[in-house]
Order: C-alpha cells, then sequence, then structure tokens
C-alpha cells in the first residue's frame, strides 16, 4: 500500500530519457491504435463490389464515433492528469479515489451514449451525412460499436491511468494486442463468416474487451500501489473529484466534439458537392492523416505524465524542457506526413481501395489538405500542456479555435467560391495556419511566465492551479 514503486524517476530521471522511457511506448501504442483504425478501413474497402459504398458508410460512422471519444477523454483525460499530478504530490489515497471514479463514470457516460445511438440511429446517421446507398452499411457497423461502447470507453480510460500511473510499456503491449487480434480477427469476421461491414465491428468490440479484461485484473491487484478496491461502495462518485477531473478532461472533450461538429458539416459539403465517393474519399484521408495525428498524441502521452509530476513537484525547468523537446518531435513527425501526402498520395490511397474515381479524390484530398502540415505537431502539443497543467480556459479555446472559430466558415465559403469540392479541402491549412499563429502567440507567453518561476514557488503566479 505504500509508495515505494511509484516512478520518482519523473522528477530526477533527464528528460530526454523520461521521452523515450515514456513517449516512445505511447508512439507505438497510438501508432498502433491507428493501424486499428485502418484495418477496419482496408478490409471494408476491398469488400466485393460494394467497396467504395461501404468506405463511404464508415466515414458517416466518424462523427458518431468522436462523440464517444470525446466522452471518453472527458473522463479518461482529465482522470489520468489528476493522477499524474497527485502521484508527484505523494496524495496515494486521493490518486486512487480518482481511479474509481473513472471507472464508474465511464461506465454510465458508455451506457448512455449506447441508449441514446441505438435509439435513434437512422435519423442521426443521416444527419452525418448519410445517403439511401450509405445508410445501411454505416447502421450495420454503428450498431455494433454502439452495443459495445461501454466497454470500449472503460478499456481506453484505463489505459490511459496505467500509462500514467508509471507503467507505459503495459498500456503499449494492451493497445498492440488488440491491434494485432483486430488485423487477425477481421477477415474471419468479414469474409470467412461472410459478416462484412458488420463483421468488422464485431472484431473491434471483442479485442477491446479482451484487452480490457487483463486492464480489470491488472487493476484489482491489491499490492499495486494504485489499485481498485473489492468494495462496490468505493466506487460512488465523489462529486468534488468528479467536478476537477471532468474541469481538466474539458478541453479535449471539447475538441474532440468540435471535431464531431466540423466532420458533421464536412459530410455534409462533401456530399453536396462531390457525393458519396466524396465523402468516401475524405474517410480515406481522414485514416492517413490520422496516422500522423496518433504519433504525435503518443508523444503527448509521453509528455503528459513528466510535465504534470514536476508540475505537481514544483520543478518548472523540468517543465519548460519536455515541452520544447516534445514540440520539436512532433514537428518532425507532421513534417513527414506532409511528405507522404504531397509526394505519395496515390500509392498510399490506393492501399485503401481500388476504385480508381476515389483514389483521384483522396489522392487530390490528402494533397490539398495537409500543405501546411508541419505545423500542426507543435499546435498540437501546446493545446496538450496547457491541459497536463490544468490551465483549462487555454486549452480549451486552443482545442476549438482551429476546428470551430476557423475550419468550420472556410468550409462554406470556399466551396461555393471555387465552384467545387476543392473548397473544402483548402479550408483545411487555411485554418491551421492562423490557429498556429494564435498558439505560438500563447506559448510564448507560458513559457515565460514558467521561466518567473524557481524551482520550488508556488505556481499560482501562473494564474492557474491544477
Amino acid at each position: 500500500m505504500g509508495g515505494s514503486n511509484v516512478p520518482t524517476e519523473l522528477g530526477t530521471k533527464p528528460i530526454n530519457a523520461l521521452i523515450r522511457q515514456y513517449a516512445v511506448p505511447g508512439i507505438i501504442a497510438m501508432t498502433a491504435s491507428s493501424l486499428y483504425n485502418m484495418v477496419d478501413s482496408i478490409y471494408i474497402g476491398h469488400i466485393a463490389n460494394v467497396g467504395s459504398l461501404s468506405i463511404a458508410g464508415l466515414a458517416v460512422t466518424f462523427p458518431l464515433m468522436n462523440i464517444s471519444t470525446a466522452l471518453g477523454t472527458l473522463v479518461g483525460v482529465g482522470a489520468a492528469t489528476m493522477i499524474s499530478v497527485l502521484l508527484g504530490q505523494k496524495n496515494y489515497p486521493v490518486a486512487r479515489k480518482v481511479l474509481c471514479n473513472e471507472v464508474t463514470l465511464n461506465i454510465i457516460t458508455g451506457l448512455l451514449f449506447t441508449l441514446v445511438t441505438l435509439l435513434w440511429m437512422d435519423p442521426i446517421l443521416r444527419f452525418f451525412g448519410a445517403s439511401d446507398a450509405t445508410l445501411p452499411f454505416a447502421r450495420q457497423y454503428m450498431t455494433i460499436i454502439a452495443i459495445g461502447n461501454a466497454v470500449t470507453h472503460l478499456y481506453f480510460g484505463l489505459n490511459s491511468v496505467v500509462r500514467a500511473s508509471g507503467n507505459p510499456k503495459l498500456a503499449m503491449g494492451l493497445t498492440l494486442f488488440t491491434v494485432f487480434s483486430n488485423a487477425v480477427l477481421d477477415p474471419i469476421f468479414i469474409f470467412v463468416l461472410d459478416m462484412g461491414i458488420q463483421g468488422a465491428a464485431i472484431a473491434t468490440v471483442l479485442c477491446q474487451f479482451m484487452s480490457l479484461c487483463y486492464t480489470m485484473w491488472y487493476f484489482l491487484n491489491p499490492n499495486r500501489f494504485l489499485h481498485l478496491p473489492r468494495s462496490l461502495k468505493l466506487f460512488r462518485i465523489d462529486w468534488k473529484i468528479a467536478k476537477d477531473s471532468l474541469a481538466i478532461g474539458l478541453g479535449p472533450f471539447l475538441m474532440n466534439l468540435a471535431s464531431c461538429i466540423v466532420v458533421l458539416f464536412i459530410n455534409q459539403q462533401l456530399l453536396r458537392w462531390g457525393g458519396d465517393l466524396a465523402i468516401g474519399a475524405y474517410g480515406i484521408v481522414n485514416r492517413i492523416v490520422f496516422l500522423f495525428v496518433m504519433i504525435v498524441m503518443g508523444f503527448n502521452q509521453g509528455m503528459q505524465p513528466i510535465a504534470g509530476y514536476n508540475y505537481g513537484a514544483r520543478q518548472y525547468g523540468r517543465v519548460r524542457e519536455v515541452y520544447v523537446k516534445t514540440a520539436g518531435w512532433a514537428t518532425l513527425v507532421t513534417f513527414l506526413g506532409f511528405v507522404v501526402s504531397e509526394f505519395l498520395a496515390v500509392p498510399t490511397v490506393e492501399i485503401f481501395t481500388n476504385d480508381p474515381v476515389l483514389i483521384d479524390k483522396a489522392a487530390q484530398g490528402l494533397q490539398k489538405m495537409n500543405i501546411v502540415f508541419p505545423i500542426v505537431g507543435f499546435q498540437m502539443v501546446t493545446t496538450n500542456l496547457f491541459q497536463c497543467l490544468g490551465m483549462v480556459k487555454k486549452s480549451i479555446f486552443l482545442s476549438l479555435s482551429r476546428q470551430l472559430l476557423f475550419l468550420l466558415p472556410c468550409i462554406y465559403i470556399l466551396p461555393p467560391l471555387l465552384e467545387s469540392e476543392v473548397g473544402v479541402w483548402y479550408s483545411f491549412p487555411i485554418s491551421d495556419t492562423i490557429a498556429a499563429i494564435i498558439t505560438a502567440i500563447l506559448a510564448v507567453g507560458l513559457l515565460r511566465k514558467l521561466g518567473r518561476l524557481k524551482d520550488g514557488d508556488d505556481p499560482s503566479i501562473l494564474g492557474s492551479q491544477i
């Protein structure tokens, strides 16, 4: 029950070594998670005779799945951040309370999402851009995903806590397991059992359930400094902890919710100006871009416990150092994404489909969408830093600015001006550029404030405390 296993190295070990130790497993896990989603798209895109329409149907489900992700991050990210800081403060009993709270809140939000989705499935999917041709595929896939949503929420939430509590390798291993098992089960359910797109959803939920079982076993071990108690009474919601946790998770929640809203309008505009195949093209492009975004998120996951712990321990020089170095690596990743998008667009898109029209639409979209992609990595890391330090308002503002303030108006202004779906694709680099400028201004201000603090000082000078 003591704190002998607490990862105090977060406050003493060199930052470069910590980034390797915590970010590399996170990168592998998030890359695997991205591939996990891509596997479904690749197999679904090659279903005989209906591949293009099934990919479009899958793309229609993205906004709804983003809502699910948003609810999961609202609970999970806040809990993981709080636990990192509490461990830095050596407040282990409260850290365990936060863990119990997360389990209860994830189950509640997961079941509520399932109920709402199943009751109003068709109107929701049509609102997100489904046509008569793509609705059956979207419905088949999303029904299974919705039924297993509580499992998904709980698995991803607890996986974040595993990482935040000093065991990034286990978090990575569980993610890798879900990826490889999904890659094996997908073709069995889709082709061998002839279940089509519905089989892909069943494989997805089943793999997450298996990983969740192991994660629960891990946290039920009473010998671990962070564990779940056997008494159900302790899983009653502590509203103060819930409020603090949800406040920290509000930034990424709103970012994901904004993403859902924006994808909804993107789908509607693409359907209007380019038809079902334009939505399918966006589905492919989204999966490719998602790979690089998830790698950056892996760096963010590595930075989160390091920054959170050291901020809690009032070691501000280490907070600055881990931010600067993480931002540099993230920029390199998004630069590689730019290279792939601009020079390898066609062969990359061909992995997902054999349809020449869909290949052409997706390749052109990928090239136009990622013209300024290198600046996205820095923006993501900066937003995550504000979240790690509990600076909720700035984190929320940065999360929302790119998508709602800049991207959303562009996707309605540019297509009519250009009289083409091309206007939708060009909306992304314009909004990315504006958002990056604002992010840079706020980042410089934060670094200056951190620079005025000496290690051990009260952080109230920053105007925000965790």
